[in-house]
């Protein structure tokens, strides 16, 4: 039986719900929209809805964190499952808001590395901050290092850089020589130092993935630090663009349920299915994000080919720097959000 999942129907406060047919046992999934919604929704989504033979209602949202806390503070969220960066899921677990797993129930995770899940998530999928250049401009000889985008005489050209510390702090650090399994704790006064050295050069800080895309299909920028998703797709559309795995951050979303949760069985069944590795194979077909079980790559679903484009592939990831949600999680790195605020405006 095929389930048919009903999109966003009714607006209250601001925030949409959607509606669906009754079912026995249901859930509301939320996610960020846009074509990643869309992809999740072929690739994870309605395979998952079929197999537990449950309704998936869906609802979006950029930053659920605030509608986390609003949710939970009634004691009657409405939401469920939440696709999420990851330090939302902990930072939430830490102040009551985030229900804590139990992995014993969720045997797909529980097989999944360490490093990928916390006591209050699992990581869903993976994407990576990646250097992307313009292969026109800089020819047989790209740029292939933080070290190399912060030598301004070696690669002259205008570069850009996301408005935000995650990922950029480490970027300064690779690019100053601090050895990869050495990053963290993060040493935010050094990084500071050494993006002060790239400021001048930066030619924008951009603030949506959707702006890094055209700085690179404009050729406003000859290289910036951008998601690996965004440049794929506009390399697929004819803009001379690359990027090199070499050195980028390894970042994923996580799933977790709101505390309270009003189908929580539920949502702890959809957790396990959705890591299911022949359903995170799905993943490649849909969208440029890898998926986050590794186990999905030995399913055969998942060509070489295309294995060889995706981020958390085995040989990709050896390539990358993990991120630690831990540490952004942290005191330290919500103290270095804070910092970063000031540095940008001066």
């Amino acid at each position: 039986m095929t389930l048919k999942l009903t999109t966003v129907a009714l607006s209250i406060s601001g925030l949409v719900f959607s509606t669906s047919q009754a079912f026995a046992e249901q859930i509301t999934f939320v996610s960020q929209g846009g074509a990643y919604q869309e992809a999740q929704t072929q690739a994870i989504l309605d395979p998952v809805a079929e197999m537990l033979g449950i309704t998936i209602n869906q609802d979006s949202s950029p930053d659920a964190w605030p509608v986390i806390k609003t949710q939970t503070a009634t004691g009657k969220p409405i939401w469920d499952v939440v696709d999420t960066p990851t330090k939302d899921c902990i930072r939430g677990g830490e102040q009551g808001m985030i229900e804590r797993l139990d992995f014993s129930k969720i045997p797909n995770a529980e097989k999944m590395p360490a490093e990928y899940k916390s006591p209050y998530s699992v990581a869903y999928e993976f994407y990576s901050s990646v250097l992307a250049y313009n292969k026109d401009k800089f020819g047989s000889n790209p740029p292939k290092s933080w070290a190399d985008f912060w030598d301004v005489k070696k690669f002259p050209g205008t570069r850009a850089l996301r408005n935000h510390p995650l990922a950029t702090l480490e970027a300064a650090l690779l690019a100053d020589g601090v050895p990869t399994d050495k990053l963290y704790p993060l040493d935010v006064d050094r990084a500071f130092k050494k993006l002060e050295e790239i400021k001048p050069h930066i030619t924008v800080w951009w603030t949506s993935g959707a702006q890094s895309a055209q700085l690179l299909a404009d050729e406003e920028v000859d290289m910036e630090m951008a998601w690996n998703g965004r440049v794929s797709a506009i390399a697929k559309e004819g803009a001379p663009v690359e990027f090199t795995y070499n050195q980028g951050f390894l970042q994923f979303t996580s799933l977790c349920i709101l505390k309270g949760a009003p189908n929580l069985d539920t949502a702890v069944k959809f957790i396990n299915a959705a890591l299911t590795p022949e359903i995170q194979a799905n993943f490649p077909a849909y969208i440029d994000y890898g998926p986050a079980n590794p186990e999905a790559y030995k399913t055969g679903k998942i060509s070489p080919e295309r294995a060889a484009q995706m981020p958390s592939s085995p040989e990709n990831a050896a390539k990358q720097v993990l991120v630690s949600s831990e540490w952004w999680s942290s005191p330290a790195g919500e103290e270095a959000q804070k910092r970063w605020a000031s540095f940008v405006q001066q």
